[in-house]
């Protein structure tokens, strides 16, 4: 009961409308990523995955295509990055799925 009540607190703090969906967007960075990555670049081409302060940093060495969903499987964003390091700005603190190809990540921010 506890896990419902903080995913619909969760799907509520996100407004899943279409204006919310649109104001998330990825943006490049040339900030240096510190901390844990969530999965292991040795066997993800060189992806890194970060989740921090309401942010999913992303550090890649090639172009890819990058999907967020939320834990009930919304999708949050889709876009395609660029090499190098690229943040998504969500603010609201919960678990999210990144999907890159055949790589998926649970992310907890």
């Amino acid at each position: 009961m506890r896990r419902l009540l903080a995913i619909l607190t969760m799907v509520i703090a996100l407004g899943l409308g279409n204006t919310a969906l649109a104001e998330i967007q990825w943006h490049e960075t040339n900030r240096d990523v510190q901390g844990r990555t969530w999965n292991d670049p040795r066997t993800s081409d060189g992806i890194e995955i970060y989740g921090r302060n309401g942010t999913i940093t992303i550090y890649t060495p090639k172009r890819i295509n990058v999907r967020v969903y939320t834990i009930l499987g919304q999708i949050i964003s889709q876009a395609t990055l660029q090499p190098g390091t690229s943040e998504l700005r969500l603010g609201t603190r919960g678990i999210y799925l990144v999907r890159i190809g055949n790589l998926t990540q649970k992310v907890a921010i």
